[in-house]
């Protein structure tokens, strides 16, 4: 008999040892859990840093756009134009503000080619820095 009581108190023993091993993992997942959860808090933290810089550069890639656009709408129009397409005017724009820049003959010349350059949608403003020929 002492064997059988021996034998159920070894059981009950490492029932136990067994149960707070349990209870140890049972710790650990909560740790792991909780490792996860951070990092998944991170991760979304990073994404959303992320997702403002995607809309800041989609921003600025959109303005380039629409300056690019700007532009070769005024060098259009320039060219189209009788009395300005012999002349080599420069057009840039950035912003919304189209800089015209180079030679021309008169100040008609000078008023035509701003006219043509505020014409055009979506720009903001014209600044001259064309100058007559001779003067």
């Amino acid at each position: 008999m002492s064997l059988s009581y021996r034998g159920l108190f070894i059981v009950v023993v490492l029932s136990f040892f067994l149960g707070l091993s349990g209870c140890e993992q049972k710790g650990t997942a909560e740790k792991a859990g909780e490792k996860v959860d951070q990092a998944a808090e991170k991760v979304s933290e990073k994404i959303s840093g992320a997702k403002e810089a995607i809309g800041e550069e989609a921003e600025k890639t959109g303005e380039y756009m629409n300056d690019a656009a700007i532009t070769a709408q005024v060098k259009a129009n320039i060219l189209r134009d009788p009395l300005l397409k012999v002349f080599q005017i420069n057009v840039t724009t950035t912003n919304g503000v189209v800089t015209l820049n180079g030679v021309v003959d008169s100040q008609q010349s000078i008023d035509r080619a701003m006219e043509i350059a505020r014409s055009v949608k979506d720009m903001k403003s014209v600044e001259n820095g064309l100058v007559i020929k001779g003067s």
